[in-house]
């Protein structure tokens, strides 16, 4: 008899069209991932191939219940590491049935700005690198730590977060040196909106103990793991 591993990982390429993707987005809380799977006809390779879906926000925090209904818009795909073969992940945005997106689509307005030709031409670069905390397989607490006690001060390990690698053309060009820090002097003037902007639960990383600024200071330098923004030296 087939486990049930073996159905989720059954490969039926061979002898089916069809695919199963996963609609992924974001719920009423802003944090947390919600997603539902469907079967279509592939091969898919770009998400404008994917009809729109729709979902419960009632049951999300994100419709009341007499008109509960949402519509997810597919905006990226990406190949599923758990059903594999050509199966697919879909990254959507979330709107009203009257197109206008819901309070936690986020990504609308940061499409339309990076979509402007003055942003578009500074061919802008950003990524986010996210840190892990690895959880031992029979209790909830990290890999390496004794249970129930703490390692010494951080050094031969880094603590749960993330940050973000940004740059535009215009700093990456002679002089960009001048045009970063007039960008991270407009960033300090909006310190507290971007804070609040960031998720919850900031205030126990951001300690200003643990090789990153105090929540409430902005602060930048070269090289500095203790700022709010840090330039490279090379930079």
């Amino acid at each position: 008899m087939a486990s049930l591993a073996d159905l989720v990982n059954l490969d039926l390429s061979d002898c089916t069209d069809k695919i199963i993707v996963e609609y992924l987005w974001i719920g009423g809380s802003g944090i947390d991932i919600r997603s539902k799977a469907r079967t279509v006809n592939g091969p898919i390779t770009d998400a404008s191939q994917l009809p729109k879906w729709n979902y419960d926000g009632s049951s999300t925090g994100q419709a009341p219940g007499e008109d509960s209904e949402v519509i997810l818009y597919p905006q990226a795909i990406f190949k599923d590491p758990f059903r594999r073969g050509d199966n697919l992940l879909v990254m959507c945005d979330c709107y009203t049935p009257q197109g206008v997106p819901i309070p936690t689509n986020k990504r609308h307005n940061a499409a339309k700005i990076f979509n402007t030709p003055k942003v578009a031409a500074e061919e802008t670069w950003y990524g986010i690198e996210q840190e892990y905390t690895l959880l031992q397989k029979d209790v909830n607490w990290p890999l390496g730590w004794p249970i129930g006690g703490y390692p010494g001060p951080q050094g031969p390990y880094y603590c749960a977060g993330a940050h973000t690698n940004y740059s535009t053309k215009s700093m990456r060009e002679a002089g960009g040196y001048g045009v970063i820090k007039t960008a991270i002097e407009k960033l300090g003037k909006r310190h507290a909106q971007h804070i609040a902007a960031y998720g919850e639960g900031n205030e126990r990383r951001l300690t200003g103990h643990h090789e990153t600024a105090d929540i409430n200071t902005f602060k930048w330098g070269v090289a500095d793991r203790g700022a709010s923004i840090r330039v490279g030296r090379d930079t």
